[in-house]
This record gives C-alpha cells, structure tokens and sequence, in this order.
C-alpha cells in the first residue's frame, strides 16, 4: 500500500445491442473487444450490477482466463472496475491463468460470491480469434438463466459504470496487493495465487494418485500421451500428470499456453486434435487425451487411434464408478446427460437403478441438481465429463477417472469399452457440426423444420431408407423443467424420435462467435453382438440420409458436408 488513495472514476457509456450471453457467457470476435469502445467495461459492469449491492459490498471474486490474446488487458480493466464496485477482495491466477474447472474449485474452498472466467473455450484465439468472459456463482458453477438475463436486460439500459483507471496491479508476483480508494474504510486486495496448487489439492483427495503413479511410471507403465493444445491445461498436465504421478516429461506436448494456441482450434475432436489422432495411429501409445483451450473439455482415444465417443465416456465412467475413492466414500446420487448426449449413460442408470436426469445443453442445468444433491455424475456429448467435485465439466478429472479404470481393470481402452457395449448394447451416435452459417439463414431452417415436424401428420410418418424403416413417434422442441426449483427452459432443440428409440436432435449452438453452428445429433442403440463392434457412420447412414433430407441443409448452405464430424 503506498501513495495516496486511488480515485473512483464514474463514466458515461451507452449500451450495445447483442450482449446477452450464450450457453457459456458473452463470446465475440477478439476486435469487437478491442475495437467498440467501452464493450468490455459495459459488460463487467452489468455482471456487478446484477449481484445485490449488499452482497457484493467486501465480497471475495476470483478472477482467470485461458491464457488467449487480450486476456491479461481485460483482467485489468475487470480488476479496477471491481475495487470500484465494492469487491473486497480479487484472487487471481499467477499471470492470469486458471482454467475454468480451476476456477470452480477456487470459488468453492474460499466460499467466494462468484468467479468470472476470461475464455472462448474451444475457439480459436488471437487478434483475429475469440474472446469470451463468463460469470460464475458462488456454487462454482455458470450463472443459471435467471441471472444471465437480468445482466442481458442491464446490458440493454446502461449508462454508466464506476473504474478505477489509476490501479495497476502486477499479475506475475504470488502474493497479497493492497490498495487503498477515496472513500473507502478498507483497503482493496488483490491475491495471485499459484493457478495449478488449489485444483492439485482437490483431485488428490478424489483420486488414488498411489495406483495412478503405479500405472504411469511402474515397471509395467502405460504409455500416455496428452496434448494440451497450447491452451490452459499445460501447466496442470506437467504438474499433475508428469511431476506428481511420474509421467514422462516427453508425455505431454504443447503445453505452453499461447495467446493465439499455436494458430490452432483448441477443440479436442478428431478433426483439430489431429496430431493427436496421428500419433495415436502409430501404436506408440497406450492411452492418448486431448484438453481444449479452458480445459473443461476432453477427448480420449486407446492406442491405434481408437475413438471414445464423449456419449460412451461418461456411461463407461459411471459403470465403473467405484474404481474413484471419492465416489467409494460419497454414494452415488444421480446420472445426467444433457438431451442431444447419446442414451449410453441410461442403459447403465437402468441396469444400476440409480436416476437418470436429461436436461438441455449447459453445464448450469447440472449444477442445480448437483446443489440439490440428486447428482454424482454427467456429461454432454460435446466432450464434457465431470462430478459433483465442482460445478463445471473437467477434462482432467475425465482423464484421471480413465486412468483408475484402466489401472484397476488392467485392460486396454479398447477392451474396456468394447466389453461395456457387450454388457449394455451400444448407443450408435454422431454429431455433424456446420459452423458460421449465416444466422438468419439458419433460422430459417429451424424455423422451418419445426414447422414441418409440427404438422400432425408427421407423427406417424414413415421413412425407407435402402432396406430400413424409422417411422417417427414424437416430435417436439425440448422442454426442461427443473425438478429443483421448477423453472421452465423452453426451446432447446428439436427432436424426432422413431419408434425404435432412434433420435435426430437439431439444435443451434450457443457458444460460437460469429455467424451459428447448426448442430445435427444423431442417435440409435443396437443390442445385437453382430452389429455393436461396426463403424458409427455405416450404422447410421440411413437416419443421416434423413436427417439432411428434411432439413435440406446442404441445399439451403450451400456446403457439401459438415465443418466438423463427431
């Protein structure tokens, strides 16, 4: 603390069309940011604005990002603008880095009113990527739609914020910084924390890290290979995976956070994790995963390059549960798959008689149930997996639980998920992806589609495809009403579901910044031993025909085929 105290700045501003947050936040290109005076500043403010000025008075914020171009420029606008507002007290990571699942364990030890998280998650980054900031409440997990709305209806009538322009703080040194304000009883304190200890701590205390250093450097090690896309998670795959249980160094690669990932997309699927898929093909490895930019996100493959499908994750997950100490000592209340996920999770809550929740996309649909403790274990097909350990989706918790199945089975990814689909039948699934589309233009097809499958002869209807039939049993557009609190989300996605318990769920997804991802999901499970080991696209070449024959995808875009194949 040194000089004289630091002024309170109120600035006029005016609001901006279009900042209500998506799915995970508010994401735009990195020069809206940059470029729209005042864009940032107006949005922190609302994320303020709407905590109860009484609860927000001294209040502890903990503050991280990814690591992607303008994150640190942010954190200290956002820094200034919260010792203005009345926080109390700011925990950031060392050099503005926390990964998101990071950032929910952190708001969770200390007990702080929320988090706000600098990232675009899995797109790209760099002056001409994404940037995204999200606010997190005091349970770890993103702000649930009553709160987003109200910072959205905030956003809409602004006209001023308070800053403090004059307070620098140094993002490097872990350690306290005091600062004192005009008018203001007690100091402002910013802490850097070290951004990997806090979450080290926790999964020790989830995980047999004995068992797992055993796997990883024991005379019989497993050969891993983890790639952190440049993104967040280098520091924690180093720290955890290759320092504490004894991973080779070499294990891991591209575990620099850069600002702009390496000029990649880190999106750990087969398509922009292909490195990864490569060297995996050549047998060198036993075991392979991949991390996107925050490190919620995960992908996992077994040696050749052999595919774990994010639906089957998670149900292979719960079906070997108990492999975790943490679930040995805590029960298990309660499964959950987001709608469009693949119904591999169910067969596995059927066969256990444990719940089964299905919500829409968004992790804040779980965490409500997590609080309510209904909930042990979820995932969406979109490459999440996580617990009740905190209130996000947690890629290296995913991977660790892998490794404790794997070291407690001693068999091979492979084997492992070949004899769950032996138990449980096999839910074939895929997802195509056509990203930045132009948004009315995917409006309009939505909008059309639902208007075809609302007709009352659609029930009923009957599609041949080469020797297959699907005749369609429901059709709607998902409606989700929390058994918790009781609140209604409407319009998540369109489904048609077949007689037989086939799916195609359209959805546009929230967390692209610009144009939309028009997202087509597609789901049948088959229990016969001659059919479950064939190739997913082979399987369901009929449903796709379908699928891009009603809504006329190809036709109305003019592409020829998906961005992106899940």
């Amino acid at each position: 603390m040194d000089g004289s105290p630091v002024p309170i700045v109120t600035v006029l501003t005016a609001p901006y069309d279009a900042q209500k947050p998506g799915t995970s936040g508010l994401r735009k290109k990195t020069n809206v940011f940059q470029t729209k005076p005042r864009y940032l500043q107006n949005f922190v403010q609302c994320i303020f604005g709407s905590i109860d000025l009484r609860d927000r008075q001294g209040s502890t914020v903990v503050v991280g990002g990814d690591g992607r171009y303008y994150n640190n420029a942010a954190i200290e606008i956002i820094v200034q603008m919260a010792a203005a507002n009345g926080i109390g007290h700011l925990v950031i990571g060392q050099n503005g880095i926390l990964s998101t699942p990071a950032v929910s364990c952190i708001i969770r030890k200390i007990k702080a009113i929320g988090g706000i998280i600098l990232t675009a998650s899995h797109n790209p980054g760099g002056p001409d990527g994404d940037f995204g900031i999200k606010y997190n409440i005091s349970n770890g997990g993103p702000a649930p739609e009553a709160v987003t709305e109200k910072i959205f209806q905030l956003s809409k009538t602004i006209e001023e914020y308070s800053i403090c322009p004059d307070l620098k703080v140094d993002l490097t040194t872990i350690g306290k910084q005091q600062f004192d304000l005009e008018n203001k009883f007690k100091p402002f304190t910013v802490e850097i924390v070290d951004s990997v200890e806090a979450y080290t701590n926790m999964l020790r205390n989830i995980f047999d890290f004995n068992a797992l250093k055993e796997l990883l450097s024991g005379p019989n090690q497993l050969k891993i290979r983890l790639d952190a896309m440049h993104g967040v998670m280098g520091p924690y795959v180093k720290k955890i995976l290759c320092e504490e249980l004894g991973a080779p160094a070499n294990s891991a690669v591209n575990c620099i956070p850069l600002e702009d990932f390496g000029g990649h997309h880190p999106d750990p699927n087969l398509t922009y994790a292909a490195d990864l898929v490569h060297a995996m093909q050549t047998g060198d490895y036993d075991f392979g995963a991949a991390f996107d930019g925050d490190g919620d996100r995960n992908m996992i493959l077994g040696k050749h390059g052999f595919f774990v499908n994010p639906s089957d994750s998670v149900a292979v997950i719960a079906a070997n549960i108990f492999t975790i100490p943490y679930f040995q000592q805590t029960g298990v209340r309660g499964f959950a798959r987001s709608m469009p996920t693949s119904g591999a999770l169910d067969r596995v809550a059927k066969a256990t008689k444990i719940a089964l929740y299905e919500t829409p996309t968004g992790w804040k649909f779980f965490g409500n149930l997590m609080d309510a403790n209904k909930l042990s274990l979820c995932g969406e097909e979109s490459f999440g997996t996580g617990s009740d350990h905190i209130r996000e989706k947690d890629g290296l918790w995913a991977v660790l639980a892998w490794l404790s199945i794997i070291a407690k089975c001693k068999q091979s990814v492979e084997i492992i998920m070949q004899e769950h689909w032996q138990k449980y039948g096999r839910n074939f699934f895929t997802r195509y992806d056509y990203e930045e589309v132009d948004a009315a233009a995917a409006g309009k097809i939505m909008k059309d589609l639902e208007t075809l499958m609302s007709d009352r002869a659609f029930v009923g209807h009957k599609f041949k495809v080469c020797e297959e039939e699907y005749i369609v049993d429901k059709a709607d557009n998902f409606e989700y009403c929390d058994p918790v609190d009781g609140s209604i989300s409407r319009n998540q996605g369109l489904r048609i579901i077949f007689t037989d318990g086939s799916r195609l769920v359209f959805r546009l997804s929230g967390t692209g910044s610009a144009g939309a991802t028009i997202r087509i999901y597609i789901d049948s499970y088959y229990k016969d031993a001659c059919k479950i080991f064939k190739e997913p696209q082979m399987m369901l070449s009929p449903l796709i025909k379908i699928a891009l024959k009603i809504s006329q995808i190809h036709e109305r875009t003019g592409r020829t085929s998906p961005t992106v194949i899940t």
